[in-house]
């Protein structure tokens, strides 16, 4: 029973994360629309959700990725542990973090809808629409937590 409560709010947590970490991704793209030569990068939500929770990937989209364009990069380096730079160092485990995500390959490339001068491809209106998505769908996330939290205190009360 208590296992069935837990896996719900583990599932959002770890969206919640994601939702975080994407966030982070595209406002660093936006950061740096003015910067020759930078690469907007993005990921898709989706699938780092399913490896997040351990779901196996199905091939049915579900409309919650990061849109057309990205890629997936070919993954590298270790997904639990983070390495170390001598043998005698002990491994930490690792949190899924812009820097992990990157090194696990769900981190990838967009690719350039409007060709530029300075080979910079971050298109804003296309950012700024990822944004406001990424962010309504934050709030939802936190909002069936608290949902969740209200629910399961109010039966634990007996109201």
């Amino acid at each position: 029973m208590l296992d069935k409560m837990t896996n719900q709010l583990s599932f959002h947590s770890n969206a919640l994360v994601l939702r975080a970490e994407r966030q982070r991704a595209i406002a660093s793209n936006i950061a740096n629309a003015d910067t020759p030569g930078y690469v907007a990068r993005d990921f898709k939500f989706g699938d780092a959700l399913r490896e997040a929770t351990g779901i196996g990937s199905s091939s049915s989209g579900s409309g919650t990725g990061s849109g057309s364009g990205v890629t997936r990069l070919a993954a590298s380096g270790s997904h639990g542990t983070a390495g170390t730079t001598d043998p005698r160092h002990m491994p930490l485990p690792t949190m899924a973090t812009t820097a992990s995500i990157d090194r696990q390959g769900a981190l990838g490339y967009a690719v350039q809808t409007q060709p530029s001068l300075d080979n910079n491809s971050v298109d804003l209106d296309r950012e700024r629409a990822n944004f406001v998505d990424n962010s309504v769908r934050y709030e939802a996330t936190l909002r069936f937590i608290n949902g969740g939290a209200k629910t399961m205190l109010s039966a634990i009360q007996g109201q």
